[in-house]
């Protein structure tokens, strides 16, 4: 199924990008505070390359800054080895993975070693030595002022981490057993020479496993990888059921073992190929307030407490690479990501709710917000089973405030489709529903209440059966004749050429 070759690390994903014509190096100076995000963000939304920021002002570093890593589909696409077009044959490969048929006879058991060789490559590869250890700072020496961390918005509070492979595992487990550990992207403040505020959200799996740590009253081993390769980062981003380590499941993606090396100076085992490792311990009790940051909503959010991570070790290759990201409203890098993702979650959808013929996820409603989805609709009632099974399917869609369901002729990518359904498809009064204190992302302002709001959806199908008592009406459509020989006049006549 890969069609490109297998990405070990950054680099090699990066020279594979200048290769392409895909990498831009800005040798003018470029300042941390503000400017490199203002020049990342105009290049994304034109769709332009990787920036590589070889000179950077506001800061004593000297490691080159990395952005836009992911600031288009294909990029997305090809971080996980593929063409754009190949992504649908990754997300039914997956779904295989996640529910796998029955065998039927040898042939067809055969056929599938390519599902096995994706289990046996989950298995995570213990090394002795790492690139991400040639240079190690402990103690006196650690001083995060060497990673040049960009200050990404005027209101900000200061320098954020933004792009971290945050890996934890609960208490109670060994370092040795890496399937239970958890890899999230988790944005960090830095608010000291070795002091970051982790912030992760209470749903995620970092917060469940720092609950077990502090209920114990043992402080948490926690590290931050930086500068992952692109099948570690996008596995540390995608939505994966809470008992799937992300860590061992990007092995599936790269379509190799993830190495792994044990860390310096905390029990876990840390992502042997990454360019910078910083590891620490966050402690029962040590809070700090944290933000107000820019955030993917395109609003600040507020100030909350979070846990702090004293840094106990920072090591790095010889000549590291500094990756980061902004957020922002979108398009924005994780909300390009988030459009990749829809594609290749599909399959997955269509287990769950096999009516689903496609659902979509418009970017602009900050990738999750709003759902549309078209079905196979055959019975009363079903536009609102729909609904409640995707709210309910995982974790993340818990924060979708509306969901518009639409037949399977209306193409959920086309607002212009969507709202004709809605204008002749739904009434206000019977095909809205309504929920009242539900989950929701406390990012939300519009929220009544941080955490929890209400969800709407709407029902744009056409209603069959006691869903109405009215004649329905028909679409209409040409004649197929009608047509050819519109078609064949047109041509003749070049009209429009």
């Amino acid at each position: 199924m890969r069609s490109l070759p297998i990405f070990p690390d950054l680099r090699a994903f990066l020279d594979w990008c200048a290769r392409k014509g895909d990498l831009s190096r800005i040798a003018e100076p470029v300042s941390l505070r503000h400017e490199t995000t203002a020049v990342a963000s105009k290049i994304l939304r034109g769709g332009g390359p990787v920036l590589r920021f070889e000179s950077l002002r506001d800061t004593s570093a000297t490691m080159p800054l990395v952005a836009n890593l992911f600031g288009t589909r294909e990029r997305v696409a090809a971080g996980l080895g593929l063409g754009l077009e190949q992504i649908p044959e990754l997300g039914a490969f997956l779904a295989a993975l996640r529910a796998p048929a029955p065998v039927a006879g040898m042939r067809d058991a055969l056929s599938r070693w390519p599902q096995l060789q994706a289990a046996l490559n989950t298995r995570a590869k213990i090394v002795r030595s790492a690139e991400a250890q040639e240079v190690v700072h402990e103690g006196a020496a650690v001083d995060l002022g060497m990673i040049p961390v960009p200050t990404c918005w005027p209101g900000d509070a200061g320098p954020l981490v933004t792009w971290p492979v945050v890996l934890t595992r609960p208490h109670g487990t060994s370092a040795e057993e890496t399937l239970h550990y958890n890899a999230g992207v988790y944005r960090a403040q830095v608010i000291g020479r070795d002091r970051l505020i982790m912030r992760w959200l209470a749903h995620r799996g970092g917060a469940g496993h720092c609950r077990s740590w502090m209920r114990a009253g043992e402080p948490m081993p926690v590290a931050l990888a930086l500068g992952c390769d692109p099948a570690l980062l996008l596995a540390a981003a995608l939505p994966l059921p809470e008992q799937v380590s992300e860590l061992t499941f990007s092995g599936v993606l790269r379509g190799a073992r993830t190495p792994l090396v044990a860390g310096r100076t905390v029990p876990l085992m840390v992502p042997a190929t990454a360019e910078i490792v910083v590891e620490g311990w966050v402690h029962p009790g040590d809070m700090a307030p944290e933000g107000p940051f820019g955030d993917h909503t395109g609003y600040y959010n507020s100030v909350e407490d979070f846990p702090v991570l004293r840094v106990s070790a920072i090591t790095h290759r010889k000549d590291p690479l500094y990756l980061t990201t902004h957020t922002g409203r979108p398009p924005d890098e994780p909300s390009v990501i988030g459009e990749v993702f829809n594609d290749l979650a599909m399959p997955v959808f269509r287990q769950q709710i096999p009516e689903v013929k496609d659902l979509y996820l418009p970017p602009a409603a900050c990738s999750y917000r709003i759902a549309i989805v078209s079905i196979d609709k055959r019975y009363p009632g079903q536009a609102r089973r729909v609904m409640m099974a995707l709210w309910g399917m995982l974790a993340q869609f818990s924060y979708t405030k509306m969901v518009i369901v639409v037949d399977e002729d209306i193409n959920p990518r086309d607002w212009d489709d969507v709202a004709w359904a809605m204008a002749t498809r739904m009434d206000p009064s019977r095909d809205v529903v309504l929920l009242e204190k539900t989950p929701m992302d406390y990012l939300d302002f519009a929220s009544p209440e941080p955490g929890l709001a209400g969800k709407i959806g709407i029902d744009a199908t056409n209603k069959i059966g006691p869903e109405t008592h009215r004649e329905w009406g028909e679409v209409m459509t040409q004649s197929p004749e009608a047509e050819a020989f519109a078609d064949r006049l047109i041509a003749k006549l070049r009209i429009g050429a």
